[in-house]
């Protein structure tokens, strides 16, 4: 065992050199920043509703537990392994905090009992959980997949058999993930006439991360399923244009290159994922006792920052299609906003951007870049 410092309390965990390989309770060292903005999103929405009650469904060690019990919440922690149960409950003891630890499927509790918020954080998909954690959560529920490949559809058959989905591998292939899993988790929620509203969502190394507020209403949940439809992208000019509804219209050639290779992703998740006003209320949460503060602060300017697009660029993809040496993105995304469109960078990497023009003009536009 190891002693682990973070976000104010200290907990015992295992040694796992190969971040939670192998038997052991899982912890992943690397998951602190997802943690940091637990608590700050957790501080965000009790500001905003006054809520009380978290549950961490799959607790493992228990660290994020701690954390949110350390912060002021009534929690409730779950884990089917009884080595992880005694654990947090070590744990919570260690800090002298209060908090119930039981040894109980999520599923079982989430259909018997009711929280203000649910987090769930299991290791892979996040799906067995959904419908379970849909019914048990009262207003906030907090998703973390690391299943990544089969969400960007690197693994498309287990993507395709997990999410209800087509995804496909692209460029853009975390975003791709992003979105296949807010459609998933929508369409999990509309089955009980729930509506999903992303606040706040990031794709951080190999996880996807979303807080989703829910309301209640056969109304509400239409108007969520609304947000749902597809994407046509072709692989040869990297254009690629949306449309909203549950039924594909694929172009019988790219518009844009006249190309016949057009493939299709969807139904995945086409409006915004997150809220700008949560954003910045969650930054202003954060706090220097969080170790990925800095980290934090960073992403969630760049989040709150982004174009509501459903896909982004890659500046150096791009440039290498056209033989073109790539330049600085800051004066690559002048020139788009000089030339009349909107541009903005992402989260998902140093090269990457939204806009609203499409392939052509963007080449057209940066064509004195490099």
């Amino acid at each position: 065992m190891q002693t682990v410092r973070e976000g104010g309390v200290t907990v015992r965990v295992p040694e796992q050199p190969d971040a939670g390989a192998g038997d052991a309770v899982f912890y992943n060292p690397a998951q602190e920043l997802n943690r940091d903005l637990t608590i700050a999103a957790l501080r965000a929405v009790r500001a905003r509703d006054g809520v009380e009650t978290y549950l961490d469904a799959t607790t493992a060690s228990g660290i994020r537990g701690a954390r949110a019990a350390a912060d002021g919440w009534d929690v409730t922690c779950l884990d089917v392994d009884p080595e992880a149960v005694e654990l947090a409950r070590a744990n919570l003891r260690a800090n002298d905090l209060a908090g119930a630890v039981r040894r109980r499927d999520a599923n079982v509790e989430l259909h018997r009992n009711r929280y203000d918020i649910v987090d769930v954080d299991p290791f892979g998909s996040p799906i067995p959980f959904a419908d379970a954690a849909v019914r048990g959560t009262k207003r906030l529920l907090c998703v973390t997949a690391t299943d990544t490949a089969p969400l960007c559809g690197a693994h498309f058959e287990a993507g395709v058999r997990r999410y209800g989905a087509v995804p496909r591998n692209t460029e853009y292939h975390a975003e791709m993930g992003v979105r296949v899993l807010l459609s998933a988790l929508a369409r999990t929620a509309a089955r009980y006439d729930v509506a999903t509203t992303p606040l706040l969502t990031h794709a951080t190394r190999h996880y996807v991360r979303t807080y989703l507020e829910l309301d209640t209403g056969g109304g509400v949940a239409d108007d969520a399923i609304g947000e749902l439809g597809f994407v046509h992208h072709c692989p040869e000019c990297l254009q690629r244009d949306h449309e909203y509804g549950l039924i594909a219209h694929p172009p019988p050639a790219c518009p844009s290159c006249g190309g016949d290779q057009t493939v299709t992703a969807g139904p995945i998740w086409l409006g915004p994922t997150r809220d700008r006003a949560f954003v910045s209320a969650t930054a202003d949460a954060l706090d220097d006792e969080m170790g990925t503060a800095d980290a934090a602060a960073d992403l969630l300017t760049t989040l709150g920052d982004e174009l509501d697009a459903p896909t982004h660029y890659d500046q150096h993809r791009l440039c290498k299609r056209w033989s073109r040496a790539a330049g600085p993105m800051d004066a690559f995304l002048d020139r788009l906003q000089d030339a009349g469109f909107s541009a903005s960078r992402t989260h998902y990497g140093g090269t990457t951007f939204k806009t609203d023009a499409d392939v052509g003009a963007i080449r057209e536009a940066t064509a004195g870049d490099g």
